[in-house]
C-alpha cells in the first residue's frame, strides 16, 4: 500500500502550504537520529488522517531556504499550517497521540 505521506520540495511546498485546509509537515534530515525515529510516525499519521489533512516531510539538507525561512535551527520540528498559516510548532521527539491531538484541534 502507497503511503499518504507527502515529500516536499522547493519546487512543491508552497502550493500544498497555500492549498488550505491543514498541513502537518516534519522538518527532518537523514542524518537526524530522532528524525529517524519519528519518520514511521508520519507515515502513520499521514495514513491515519488522510482525507481529512495532508501529512508530509521537509528534508532541510535538501531545503536549506524553506528551513531557514521558518527558522528551523532543531530538528525535528514539527508544524502545523491552516490555511496556510502556522498555527502550531513542535521540536524534538514526539509521541504520536501528541501529533495527533495537536492535528485534530484544528480540524
Amino acid at each position: 500500500m502507497e503511503s499518504n505521506c507527502k515529500h516536499f520540495t522547493a519546487d512543491n511546498f508552497d502550493a500544498a502550504r497555500n492549498a488550505g485546509g491543514v498541513l502537518l509537515v516534519d522538518f527532518w534530515a537523514s542524518w537526524c537520529g530522532p528524525c529517524r525515529m519519528l519518520g514511521p510516525v508520519i507515515e502513520e499519521l499521514a495514513d491515519d488522517f488522510a482525507g481529512r489533512a495532508v501529512v508530509g516531510k521537509i528534508n532541510v539538507d535538501d531545503c536549506p531556504a524553506i528551513a531557514e525561512k521558518y527558522g528551523i535551527m532543531t530538528i525535528p520540528a514539527v508544524f502545523i499550517f491552516k490555511n496556510g498559516e502556522i498555527v502550531e510548532k513542535m521540536v524534538g521527539l514526539r509521541q504520536k497521540v501528541q501529533l495527533a491531538a495537536a492535528l485534530n484541534k484544528y480540524l
